[in-house]
């Protein structure tokens, strides 16, 4: 008996060093899951996330599941080494979809300036869109332009790299959670003041400066400039940044080097952050350009377009200012409204903020003809930002492409409203800035504070239509704004996100403060009190569809070497490292091949290993290895009693396993028997005196918190893990099932059965065929006992239930009522935790 003693714990020594190895790999395999979880979310749009945290995620998870390797290849003594080749095939892949950061640019190929003279649209991943688009138009339009000239992306990557700013702002985001507004404001700020305490290289300094000396001997050394922003990716179809990035007038020319840092900075304001984030553009795919353009002396000026942008008509609609345009852009005023009809080109109609207009009907008409003109030659509706000289010369200072709705339906100019929209109808005389149907409750917009606090899906309402109100956007239903117009930036990020807006409604922010609901018909101009979904009919509603932004695409490519589980069946000839596909199928191999090596490697092999497990006196086939803290007492026989377990993940599982009294399998079919007695025909293992898998004994692993179990119930195979703890991050559970007795179509039914009731308690579920894995992690001490319960009750309840699942009326029934005992066990007590 002493030899036999001293025999086992040698053994039981050798289990508890490979428990040490497992848990090691069972930490690691968390982290990969819940990591690879939390991509799962970004891929189904329930998270999002950013480029650099896709780099991030990946690189945590690659390093987790290269130590779960490590770890096998100490439990097996080396016997899965070729699944380190595997798992370098896959890291390889993974770092081939995420080594896609954008390249510095080539100095030859583009100086850190360039005089806009030599500038062409071609240049526009050098210089940016908005000064690519000035060097075409003056080029081959003949129309007039600023001087000036560009600094380069050249410029942007050698004052990034000589400042290590490149791999440190890379860093901060990485780790930045965007949903998290106020965080963001302190990354914003945090990365601003980094770039404009760096410093510039000496010879980037001395290129600008001497492109400087240049345009001061052009246009005198009194002149003053405008540094503009000019970001690669920026004015595009899709994608405006309007308003995002900083743009700084009337600059001494012995400020342009500090100013153009600002603009630098301006890449990180939060709107622009934001912005990028919301639109999936990664952070390294946006260098910031610039322009340094000699000061307009403007009488006027303002924005064009080509078309109306709101209702998608065929008409020029010009916003008007005195003075340069940035009245209009900025959204700080309620500029004129002129609108010029495609086919009669003689009409001018006028809306003028005040008494008198601020350009002439003839002066109107001559822009409708250029900005006419600007489209035709673009071949798209084009936004076109100009001014007006005292020697009348109209000066365009900015041409894009111009996002533009279908055309809304005529209808709208006349139709008439009911008796009882009327009687709610609260403002009517505001300009369409962005078209749709917005509710929700006002929430009123000063200052940045009171953005912090603003409420999801409510209507903003301001007294300025600045640029920085876009980070809400995504947020909003609806946008009231008390000054600005179509034109500004505010409104085209709108329209860009589909966010119905309505701007210079005199009065908005004292009037709807008193409102706790209201309507923003933006299409009509009015807003209504109260909910009104039927108007929502009178626009078709579109959203931005996130799938295809560059970052989802980028994800999507390296989440198929990730998160797919193809691995499903340990007991097929398939299943082996080569068919290692992803890093979930080596997540998935290293744990099943470490939970056999746990009790089956050779030097256990046929050894008597734990003890016991015993009920009220009854042996049951169920054998406990006490890695610590699992049992009250040490057991002086070969048995340990289910009253002296105090590991609740195993107290919890035997609680669901015979709380609900199991009424025996279900009364199987003429055809559920055939196909059991054809399955034993044709699988030998099945026979019940067969030496097999099939007879190995159910055994419990535990300590203190943990708990794995290895079981076969009649035919089919289950394991079921699981840790409970104070700390909710640190709480899962884990459960894989497959086999049966009938045949394949019978046994996928079951597994789909399976599959389904475990997602309507937040399991997270693959499958395969007739094998299953489920998991389900992050809930509180007794949220994840009571799960494990169900596992315990499905391990009894569903046996042999694969018999009648081609039934499909029984199989309905057999269902409703697993689902019934299920959620009597969720709403419940269990008595271990009791």
């Amino acid at each position: 008996l002493a030899e036999e003693q001293a025999r086992e714990e040698a053994v039981t020594k050798k289990i508890r060093e490979r428990c040490a190895l497992f848990k090691k790999l069972l930490a690691r395999n968390k982290t990969a899951l819940e990591l690879m979880s939390e991509l799962e979310g970004c891929l189904a749009g329930l998270k999002q996330c950013n480029l650099e945290h896709i780099r991030a995620s990946s690189s945590q998870i690659s390093v987790a599941v290269h130590q779960m390797v490590q770890s096998l290849a100490a439990l097996s003594n080396g016997q899965y080494n070729s699944l380190l080749d595997a798992y370098a095939t896959i890291a390889a892949q993974i770092e081939g979809q995420l080594n896609t950061r954008r390249e510095p640019a080539n100095v030859a190929l583009c100086p850190y300036v360039l005089p806009l003279t030599s500038i062409r649209l071609k240049d526009n991943w050098c210089v940016g869109g908005k000064m690519a688009n000035l060097g075409e138009i003056s080029a081959h339009l003949n129309l007039k332009v600023p001087d000036g000239f560009a600094i380069t992306v050249s410029a942007y990557d050698h004052f990034m790299e000589a400042n290590d700013l490149t791999s440190f702002i890379a860093q901060k985001m990485s780790t930045a959670d965007f949903l998290d507004l106020e965080a963001i404001v302190q990354l914003s700020q945090e990365l601003q003041q980094a770039i404009l305490q760096a410093k510039i290289p000496a010879d980037l300094s001395e290129a600008i400066v001497q492109e400087l000396v240049k345009l001061a001997a052009r246009q005198g050394r009194d002149c003053l400039l405008a540094l503009r922003s000019s970001a690669v990716g920026e004015d595009s179809v899709e994608t405006t940044y309007a308003g995002q990035y900083r743009s700084e007038l009337n600059v001494p020319f012995d400020e342009a080097l500090h100013v153009w840092k600002e603009i630098v900075a301006s890449k990180y304001a939060l709107s622009a952050m934001s912005y990028r984030f919301q639109h999936g553009i990664p952070d390294d795919l946006a260098p910031m350009c610039g322009g340094v353009l000699p000061m307009v002396q403007a009488k006027s000026g303002g924005v064009a377009y080509s078309r109306d942008p709101v209702r998608g008509w065929d008409t020029v609609v010009i916003n008007a200012v005195s003075g340069l345009p940035q009245g209009v852009v900025d959204g700080g005023t309620i500029p004129d409204v002129y609108t010029i009809q495609h086919q009669d080109f003689s009409k001018v109609e006028k809306r003028p903020a005040k008494e008198t207009c601020v350009i002439t009907d003839s002066l109107a008409l001559r822009l409708a003809k250029v900005t006419m003109q600007l489209e035709e030659y673009y071949n798209n509706p084009q936004d076109v930002e100009w001014a007006v000289n005292a020697e009348d010369e109209l000066i365009i200072l900015q041409s894009r492409p111009l996002l533009v709705e279908e055309n809304v339906a005529e209808s709208l100019k006349e139709e008439k409203l009911d008796s009882a929209l009327q009687e709610c109808l609260l403002f009517k005389d505001g300009i369409p800035a962005s078209p749709g149907v917005g509710m929700g409750a006002p929430y009123i917009v000063r200052k940045q504070a009171d953005m912090l606090q603003f409420p999801d899906h409510a209507i903003l309402v301001c007294e300025r239509a600045y640029p920085t109100w876009a980070a809400l956007l995504p947020r909003c239903s609806g946008l009231i704004s008390e000054a600005g117009g179509t034109a500004g930036h505010l409104a085209s990020v709108a329209r860009e996100y589909k966010i119905p807006a309505i701007f210079s409604v005199t009065g908005a922010c004292a009037s709807l403060a008193n409102f706790k609901e209201i309507t923003v018909d933006a299409a009509r101009a009015m807003i209504f009190q109260g909910f009104h979904p039927e108007l929502v009919k009178a626009k078709k509603e579109e959203s931005h569809d996130a799938k295809e932004s560059e970052v989802y695409q980028r994800l999507a490519a390296v989440a198929k070497f990730i998160t797919p589980l193809h691995l499903l069946d340990p007991n097929s000839a398939d299943f082996k490292p080569e068919n290692c596909t992803s890093l979930h199928d080596i997540i998935r191999f290293c744990h099943e091949k470490s939970v056999g090596l746990l009790f089956f490697s050779e030097d256990t092999q046929g050894e008597k290993i734990g003890k016991q497990l015993r009920s009220n006196g009854v042996k049951l086939q169920y054998w406990v290895v006490d890695m610590g803290g699992a049992v009250t007492k040490r057991a002086e026989s070969n048995f340990v009693d289910i009253k002296e377990i105090v590991n609740l993940p195993m107290l919890s599982l035997w609680e669901g396993m015979v709380k609900i009294p199991w009424a025996g399998p279900p009364s199987v079919g003429a055809a559920g028997f055939m196909s059991v007695v054809l399955q034993s025909t044709m699988n030998p293992e099945l026979e019940s005196t067969a030496p097999s898998t099939m007879t190995d004994r159910n055994f419990f692993i535990l300590d203190d918190h943990y708990m794995i179990l290895q079981a076969r119930y009649g035919y089919h195979f289950s394991t079921v893990e699981g840790q409970i703890t104070d700390r909710v991050s640190e709480n899962f559970v884990t459960f894989q099932f497959k086999g049966g007795a009938a045949d394949l179509e019978r046994r996928i039914l079951r597994v789909d059965m399976i599959a389904s009731l475990l997602e309507e308690f937040q399991f997270r579920v693959d499958r395969k065929e007739d094998a299953l894995f489920a998991m389900a992690e992050g809930f509180s001490r007794e949220n994840t006992a009571k799960r494990i319960a169900l596992l315990g009750y499905l391990l009894i309840h569903s046996r042999q239930s694969d018999t009648i699942m081609l039934e499909v009326e029984r199989a309905k029934v057999f269902k409703a009522k697993l689902l019934q005992d299920m959620h009597t066990l969720m709403d419940g007590t269990l008595d271990c935790i009791a």
